[in-house]
């Protein structure tokens, strides 16, 4: 006669295996050492968990942060896009030159801005989907291309002088009951973060994506759209690249031809930080909003300790490298260990 394990559910998991299984998750384990990172910070300067800076570095990652939402989509498929970075530069361009040279209102100069940013991104769907370019080759090749139209068009000139109720959504905060003012950027950014985490995590679409970068072949045998989804990505990621080039023009108050420039870098690096597999098949929204926070509290940490630019990019690249490795590692442990440690006979 046997007894039935009390502590497993319908398909013999214990309780003890579940919490395992979230206790080791690439998630779990950015979480925590997300955790001793602001605690080590801390030591180093009072103002470092201050409200007022942390928010502060929420209104500064923003625009990372809209490019590194759908640059996860687009990773889980196990493709990339470099172009973001110029997508964004070439929108704050056309913003302000439909603006004050078209003589557009700044309303509509905003919707052309974002129409040809999401057109950018569609020209990257076509080589990639149609043309059946890789990913790698298409979007470097559109980063110069779209970083040339931006410096052609701009001619070395600026735009100012923008305003004020245009400068609401990158500068202005808002007050909770006099308490504490939030920046309203930081609304978009959770609004972006829900919508996307949601569509990733509980809908047919994003199955789909993760069935794509596992086996792309496979997922277009078993009937998926797997050529219409990777074209939504692709638009997205312009599009949302283009909403960042918005957002930068009203936080800086002025347009630049080398706005966005290392953005497409950095997006990639919280990406991966944050647990999403450089291959494909893997990845999670809330595990890039924890190596995008990481990441920028960390170069706060660093500055406000006083440290350089440089040696704050040595620290940012050297924790990119421990994340793949626990990445990895966490993946397949057995594998990794045997590649490490190979046996010798």
């Amino acid at each position: 006669m046997t007894t039935a394990n009390p502590t497993a559910n319908g398909n013999g998991t214990t309780l003890s295996d579940r919490v395992r299984g979230i206790l080791f998750r690439q998630e779990t384990i950015l979480f925590f050492i997300l955790l001793a990172g602001i605690a080590l910070m801390s030591l180093f300067s009072d103002v470092f968990l201050t409200p007022e800076n942390l928010l502060n570095q929420g209104r500064l990652a923003t625009e990372i942060a809209l490019i590194a939402l759908p640059m996860t989509l687009i990773i889980i498929t196990g493709g990339i896009d470099l172009s973001v970075g110029s997508i964004a530069g070439l929108t704050a361009i056309m913003l302000g030159v439909a603006w004050d040279s078209w003589g557009l209102p700044l309303e509509a100069a905003v919707a052309v801005a974002l129409v040809i940013a999401t057109a950018c991104g569609a020209f990257n769907a076509f080589f990639i989907v149609k043309v059946g370019l890789p990913p790698l080759i298409t979007t470097l090749a559109t980063l110069a291309l779209f970083r040339g139209l931006a410096e052609g068009i701009a001619q070395g000139r600026s735009v100012r002088g923008y305003p004020d109720w245009f400068f609401i959504l990158g500068q202005k905060d808002f007050d909770f009951f006099g308490l504490i003012g939030v920046p309203n950027q930081l609304f978009l950014v959770v609004i972006s973060i829900t919508i996307i985490g949601a569509a990733l995590a509980w809908t047919p679409f994003g199955r789909s994506l993760y069935a794509i970068g596992n086996n792309e072949t496979g997922a277009r045998f078993s009937g998926m759209p797997v050529f219409r989804n990777k074209f939504i990505i692709y638009s997205l990621s312009g599009f949302m690249a283009g909403l960042a080039g918005w957002v930068f023009v009203s936080r800086v108050s002025t347009t630049r031809q080398d706005m966005g420039t290392g953005w497409e870098l950095t997006a990639i690096t919280a990406v991966v930080v944050g647990g999403t597999s450089i291959f494909g098949g893997s990845g999670t929204i809330i595990g890039t909003v924890l190596g995008l926070a990481l990441i920028q509290l960390m170069r706060n940490g660093l500055a406000l300790a006083g440290a350089k630019g440089d040696a704050t990019t040595i620290v940012v690249g050297l924790v990119l490298i421990g994340a793949v490795l626990i990445n990895t590692l966490i993946t397949d442990p057995p594998a990794q260990v045997k590649r490490l440690f190979p046996s010798r006979r």
